[in-house]
């Protein structure tokens, strides 16, 4: 079985989530704090926890598939990423993540299944979940 780790770039914040090949499916993961650098001593433990086979990040596009202002900080990061681990690091195309995102916690919210207010790191934690079981069904299919 292989697993993953994925994470969710963000300037303040950083989504994470776990998943694996037997299932293709994700779960969240605490956010991890992203101020003048990343968390990198939470980013160490989540790896050392999981022990991931590779690690994979969320590329921001915007709807045509071009580069935002926020593209080039999550491609460094995904470097530094691969650096400090020595895994495999893939980039995968996030569009859209963090409206589907939006809409699973809307749904939790609404059918019961979460009780408690939507949190701002749920956001973060649901896109990487989303961002990595899109990268599992099309990368294994």
């Amino acid at each position: 079985m292989s697993g993953y780790l994925a994470f969710d770039y963000g300037l303040r914040r950083i989504g994470a989530a776990v998943g694996d090949d037997i299932t293709g499916s994700a779960r969240p993961l605490p956010t991890v704090a992203n101020a003048a650098q990343p968390d990198w001593a939470a980013i160490d433990k989540l790896i050392r926890e999981w022990q991931p086979a590779a690690l994979i990040v969320g590329l921001p596009l915007d709807e045509d598939g071009g580069e935002q202002a926020i593209t080039e900080p999550a491609r460094k990061f995904s470097r530094q990423l691969q650096a400090r681990s020595g895994l495999v690091v893939h980039l995968a195309d996030e569009r859209y993540s963090s409206r589907a995102a939006d809409d699973a916690l809307r749904d939790a919210r609404s059918s019961g299944a979460m009780s408690r207010r939507v949190k701002k790191g749920d956001r973060d934690g649901q896109a990487a979940r989303i961002i990595l079981e899109q990268w599992m069904a099309e990368k294994h299919p």
